[in-house]
């Protein structure tokens, strides 16, 4: 480890910032010694900004229909071969009720871009979960829509929105989406989302293709001056029928998000970040590995086991084991075994 990666790891810690070229050095000058040098500091800050709990989250994956045609996405709206559902709102509210009985006190509503739910559906739908269960957040991943659909389902009672940038370098984002979709309107919604209050959440891709240190460099700049609430980041795994659909995840980009994942927490210490399923399916320990890099938040599954394996993003998402929501008890004892400890509150950021 080079005097000159110290001091820049010691910049970090101090200042929480960094220039585009040093976060691009940390990248290029990853090695075993680096890497668990900050995630001991990431876990030292993690730490003392919330203790060793890990935040669970109920995730309700509502459906597979999507209109956007991402280069990269299993559920694509060109692949044929998927086979599509839609959760109706009772499926939706007996997902919730379900979780709420094993302890979830944040619902996470995440789907393709379906034209099916409306304002005026997801508006009754988001009332009736906040009337049920007043103590639990509602966190939508529902993709793009207008500045006035995100603030009438903020008023609703949707209290956090994840939405992903995928890239924060415009060029690099047009190489994994078609023409129709905007690098511009992508930011110009993730920049609405927290203007109107919400917690807000970014994420990236690690390993995704034409990526390069200096891209992840740029990501990295982003979530700097973004100071999202929550940033989701796995590494990437091709879909065997999209047009990246060669090629395989790998053990090294497993690593390399759990570097990324340590860097995150030193940038913004209060972030909430999730071990995520894609870490999961990549490596056995992969939800451990990421808890011992920085993160703090695990999204068990809750939708209907009818139709967890239609959500597929990529090759193989796990959604069954401790991937599911009725494996909490043995999710805790995992997360037990590694010094951590599942809290049941709804985890707002500190």
């Amino acid at each position: 480890m080079t005097e000159k990666f110290r001091s820049l790891t010691e910049t970090l810690i101090l200042h929480h910032s960094l220039s585009s070229e040093d976060y691009e050095y940390l990248l290029a000058n990853r090695s075993e010694e680096s890497a668990a040098l900050l995630a001991k500091e990431a876990v030292r800050v993690r730490k003392e900004m919330y203790g060793n709990t890990v935040y669970i989250r109920g995730l309700i994956e509502i459906s597979n229909i999507c209109r956007n045609d991402c280069l990269y996405c299993g559920i694509r709206k060109s692949n044929l071969k998927c086979k599509r559902y839609r959760l109706m709102p009772e499926e939706i509210l007996a997902c919730a009720e379900e979780g709420y009985a094993l302890g979830f006190r944040t619902f996470v509503l995440q789907g393709g871009e379906d034209a099916f739910y409306t304002d005026d559906i997801l508006c009754d739908l988001i009332g009736r979960i906040r009337e049920r269960y007043p103590e639990c957040a509602v966190t939508l991943s529902l993709g793009e829509r207008s500045t006035e659909s995100f603030l009438r389902l903020y008023e609703a009672g949707a209290e956090r929105y994840l939405l992903r940038h995928e890239t924060a370098d415009e060029g690099h984002y047009g190489q994994l989406h078609p023409p129709e979709m905007s690098f511009r309107n992508r930011m110009k919604c993730l920049y609405a989302l927290k203007e109107i209050g919400y917690q807000t959440g970014c994420g990236f891709m690690v390993g995704s293709p034409f990526q390069t240190y200096k891209t992840l460099a740029e990501d990295l700049k982003f979530i700097e001056t973004f100071r999202p609430d929550m940033c989701g980041i796995g590494p990437f795994i091709p879909h065997k029928d999209t047009p990246f659909g060669k090629g395989k995840g790998t053990s090294e980009k497993v690593e390399l998000t759990c570097y990324l994942l340590s860097i995150i927490r030193l940038i913004h210490p209060p972030v909430l970040l999730p071990a995520t399923t894609a870490l999961s399916t990549l490596h056995p320990q992969g939800r451990e590995k990421g808890i011992l890099a920085g993160a703090n938040v695990v999204m068990p599954n809750l939708s209907p086991q009818s139709v967890r394996a239609k959500y597929e993003l990529y090759d193989h998402k796990l959604f069954s084991g401790e991937e599911s929501a009725e494996e909490i008890e043995n999710l805790r004892q995992r997360m037990k075994r590694i010094g951590y400890e599942i809290v049941t509150d709804r985890g707002d950021r500190a």
